[in-house]
């Protein structure tokens, strides 16, 4: 019996010798370079974000605006990218004209001076709109952007020719299988260099369809991460990656990351060699989604010298402590 123990023993001690091996950063190449990072929603008015829910105004809960942009428009998106952004992501919906319109809300009301669907107008009438109308930040006794947004709402091709080669994160809006075709008609179209720079998120059906469709641009949907994380979570330490972390944006809230195997270089690692891009979200509190890395104290959570990716909604700060603003770039 006693031999018997010594050999289970040192079976065990080499089991986990072997685990510690295959996942310890010890001897694992750092990722160069400096963090990757998408604004969301481009340059954008930020609102109060407590006890928000899918059907809150957001424009009415408007903090007092440090800048002029609005969220999905062109110039929102231009100054993202000159703040430092190397992705930006937007929101699209189909119009009844064949197109994609740019643009967050599932209707007009809250924001622009338009109602309905907004699926169901045509890119013509979305021209009309003023995206500004809506915006208050003292409860409607003003709204300082009220009639600057007229004909503001871009579509899906404005944005390709407006940005040809920077990195986009493309948000389907809905759980239509049918609109993850339409899109993906759209992706194709492109050059395959350009599809390798766009990703896209979104509901489980349209997200599929396109996974099919077009199978070089990397996505993500919700049953898909978790599946890519509680399977990684649960056998990672082999150095398997599951299929739903192939060829994905991999989004991992800061509080989860040092739960996955290797986290954060080998895992950054493993993801690369099968084609998937990394970001870290603000911290998972069992709510239906996280925030961004939007503060210095959630920034500094990350890892040292980390160089995944990092989705924000403050790209100014974020873009600065990150080493990636244009004036710190300007100075160097």
């Amino acid at each position: 019996m006693g031999r018997k123990l010594k050999l289970a023993a040192l079976a065990l001690i080499a089991v986990a010798a072997g685990v510690y091996v295959n996942n310890t950063n010890l001897l694992t190449p750092h990722p160069s370079g400096k963090p990757v990072l998408l604004a969301h929603r481009g340059m954008a008015q930020r609102f109060d974000e407590r006890d928000v829910k899918s059907d809150t105004c957001t424009a009415t809960r408007m903090l007092p605006p440090t800048h002029d942009y609005l969220e999905n428009t062109l110039p929102s998106m231009r100054a993202s990218f000159e703040a430092g952004a190397d992705m930006v992501e937007l929101d699209v919906h189909p119009t009844t004209d064949g197109q994609f319109a740019v643009f967050h809300d599932w209707t007009l009301d809250c924001r622009t001076d338009g109602q309905g669907v907004t699926r169901e107008q045509s890119m013509t009438k979305l021209k009309m709109l003023d995206i500004g109308y809506g915006y208050t930040a003292d409860g409607g006794k003003t709204f300082p952007f009220r009639g600057k947004g007229i004909g503001m709402m871009p579509t899906l091709s404005e944005v390709f020719a407006s940005f040809p080669e920077k990195g986009l994160l493309i948000n389907v809006k809905s759980r239509e299988a049918s609109e993850g075709e339409k899109l993906a008609v759209v992706l194709n179209a492109l050059p395959a260099e350009r599809r390798r720079t766009i990703m896209v998120y979104g509901g489980d059906e349209p997200i599929e369809m396109i996974r099919r469709r077009t199978p070089d641009v990397r996505t993500i949907s919700r049953a898909a991460i978790r599946s890519c994380l509680i399977r990684y979570i649960a056998y990672g330490w082999t150095g398997l990656v599951p299929p739903a972390c192939r060829n994905a944006m991999v989004l991992v809230p800061v509080n989860v990351g040092p739960w996955l195997w290797g986290w954060p270089n080998r895992f950054l690692n493993r993801m690369t060699d099968v084609n998937s891009a990394v970001f870290v979200l603000g911290p998972y509190s069992g709510g239906e989604s996280s925030t961004g890395i939007d503060t210095p104290e959630l920034f500094a959570r990350l890892p040292q010298s980390y160089s995944g990716g990092v989705w924000t909604n403050e790209i100014e700060t974020v873009a600065k402590l990150a080493g990636k603003s244009k004036d710190q770039s300007a100075t160097r």
